[in-house]
């Protein structure tokens, strides 16, 4: 008997359409286990792997995330990771010899430009190393806006290249009372501490800039004379005990001499008061040599409201009974302002009033 060729022809046909429906099929399967599998990777096994990884070589693992996001987490960790090498001493950074002129204007924006790691409020730390000290430098301050440019624009670069953690503030004294520049500096001590633990001190008046940046601004085994070849006495001391100028105590040696004095007014006579402190105290002054030690002084008429003490030679004469009761253990005065410059902290306080 003949059969229909019209099922003839579908019964032909049929196996071949199951058999493409099945490679369909297939193939659709595979590609999802490959997705499954792939995702797996990923988010699954590739984090056991990364964990097991870990876990081989002492680091640890974090089973919630990728090894994109714990590569790039453990990237950030070492970008902000304080440096733990301590810098080397000396500094590989120093140059020697400065060449110092104070006939050319400076652009304080043009200091905080070329001084760009500098932060707010005058504070730097080497991005490489671990700084040795953590210095303060305190300048005791009142309409000196011309000087103060002269020592932002050398001494940033300076302090810099002696690879120090430091800070910049300017204690400016308010009103127009007799200055008091020995309380400044106390206050200037009291004042940076409320900010960062510093262990070391600088005490500089604002017109004086070394001439070699091998003149270290840090603290040393004895209280440290800085400024000791200065220009205006021909580059020596006017006589052994000066102490004046530039200086460096460490926390430990100021708190020993319990800081400065506060009741010397006017002009001179708190250099002397502070060596008579250190030399009751049994330390002694160190220096750099002569040669190292120089520095250019902002020729200037003396500023008013800042005339020569005539108590001081009395002061000075009772150092050993006065320094007990007056000092940082008395100090005694109120922040007016304070200013956060891009090259420096300015802190205007009122020291109150001389005594009648």
């Amino acid at each position: 008997m003949m059969k229909d060729p019209l099922l003839q022809s579908s019964a032909a046909v049929l196996p071949g359409a199951s058999l493409q429906k099945a490679c369909k099929f297939l193939v659709l399967f595979c590609a999802l286990h490959l997705s499954v599998t792939l995702v797996y990777y990923v988010f699954g096994g590739e984090t056991t792997y990364y964990t097991e990884r870990q876990h081989l070589y002492g680091h640890r693992a974090n089973s919630t995330t990728g090894p994109l996001v714990s590569v790039l987490a453990a990237t950030e960790q070492s970008a902000t990771q304080e440096p733990t090498a301590p810098c080397p001493d000396p500094s590989p950074l120093l140059v020697g010899p400065l060449r110092i002129e104070f006939s050319v204007s400076v652009d304080l924006e043009e200091v905080r430009k070329t001084n760009s790691e500098v932060k707010e409020g005058g504070r730097y730390k080497p991005k490489d190393c671990k700084a040795l000290q953590k210095v303060a430098l305190i300048i005791p301050f009142r309409n000196r806006d011309e000087h103060l440019k002269y020592w932002l624009h050398y001494m940033h670069p300076i302090l810099q290249r002696q690879q120090l953690d430091y800070g910049v503030y300017v204690i400016n004294q308010d009103g127009d009372v007799t200055f008091n520049r020995a309380k400044l500096l106390n206050i200037g001590y009291a004042e940076a501490l409320k900010e960062y633990d510093y262990n070391c001190f600088v005490f500089s008046d604002v017109d004086l800039i070394p001439m070699d940046d091998r003149n270290i601004y840090k603290c040393y085994s004895q209280p440290r004379h800085l400024s000791v070849s200065m220009d205006k006495f021909g580059f020596g001391l006017p006589y052994n005990q000066y102490f004046g100028g530039v200086s460096a105590l460490s926390k430990e040696q100021f708190e020993r001499i319990n800081g400065f004095p506060n009741n010397y007014w006017g002009w001179g006579g708190e250099d002397d008061d502070i060596y008579n402190r250190i030399a009751s105290r049994g330390m002694s002054i160190s220096r750099p040599d002569a040669i190292t030690g120089k520095c250019r002084m902002i020729r200037h008429e003396r500023d008013a409201k800042n005339d020569p003490n005539p108590k001081r030679f009395d002061l000075i004469a009772h150092t050993r009974h006065t320094m007990n009761s007056d000092g940082i253990n008395s100090l005694k005065y109120s922040v007016v302002k304070t200013e956060k410059f891009p090259l420096y902290t300015k802190i205007t306080v009122d020291v109150g009033h001389p005594p009648s």
